[in-house]
């Protein structure tokens, strides 16, 4: 897919999602982002960040608004979330990690690598194990190609789990709360990891709590709460300097880093 400077890489109009008639997720959520954005995602739990991401792998119906990817229509609803349109060919596009790493345990590393590309795009197993080793060699992962998901540890599931996502190709990356069901030591191997992505000019959504690594990866942090966009800025005004009250409580009160 090509996307002209000018032309916005995802666009989110109007966006809205609730869960029954008195849990409202999002409300009326505007988002753009440029072709090589890093966008991070902060706020309050329940606050939309991660059924966003959700949305924009298309694993949620939404009650109202619309997304465009690389300037074609991707979701839409007219307020019946029974009628949500999705472009599966545009969904292909895009590739997201969970918190819980989601890969199959009955399926060693490489085997968990290469189902996708062989079931879903029909690549020939040569190839995709080709494919597969170089990248399991290039997140320091090569000796572990035939280990199965239990013998892992946290850091090496989620490095495995993004090494599977990137194997489809993806135009947009979703990473959401990748690192916070891993101890503190295996944290850094994880991120590091994303930041290779990120000097590559991946285009990526990444919802967080760690802000230290918001600051070293954002090209732009967005601060969504009551299921809108509060504020949207460099990081280092968004984290650093807030212009909204709403945004430096938040900081202040739960990160401590101002």
């Amino acid at each position: 897919m090509s996307t002209s400077s000018e032309t916005p890489l995802l666009k989110v109009d109007g966006l809205y999602k609730s869960y029954g008639p008195h849990v409202k997720v999002l409300q009326g959520l505007d988002i753009e982002m440029k072709p090589g954005d890093r966008l991070v995602i902060i706020g309050p739990s329940g606050g939309g960040k991660s059924t966003l991401l959700r949305v924009m792998m298309g694993l949620e119906k939404i009650d109202n608004g619309s997304v465009t990817f690389g300037g074609k229509p991707y979701i839409s609803a007219n307020g019946d979330s029974n009628k949500t349109f999705i472009d599966t060919k545009v969904r292909r596009s895009i590739g997201m990690v969970f918190q819980h790493y989601t890969l199959f345990p009955h399926l060693n590393v490489l085997e968990n690598l290469i189902l996708a590309p062989c079931k879903v795009r029909g690549e020939s197993k040569a190839q995709a194990l080709e494919r597969a080793v170089a990248l399991l060699t290039r997140f320091g992962l090569a000796a572990k190609a035939k280990a199965y998901p239990a013998q892992l540890s946290g850091g090496q599931k989620q490095r495995v789990a993004i090494a599977r996502a990137l194997m489809l190709d993806p135009k947009l990356m979703l990473f959401d709360e990748v690192t916070s069901a891993l101890d503190p030591e295996l944290v850094s191997e994880v991120e590091q990891v994303i930041m290779q992505l990120a000097g590559q000019q991946m285009p990526m959504m990444i919802v967080t709590h760690d802000m230290w690594f918001a600051k070293n990866i954002a090209s732009r942090v967005i601060f969504c709460a009551g299921g809108v966009v509060v504020e949207d800025g460099p990081p280092e005004q968004v984290l650093g300097s807030p212009r909204e009250e709403r945004t430096k409580e938040f900081i202040d009160r739960v990160f401590h880093i101002r």
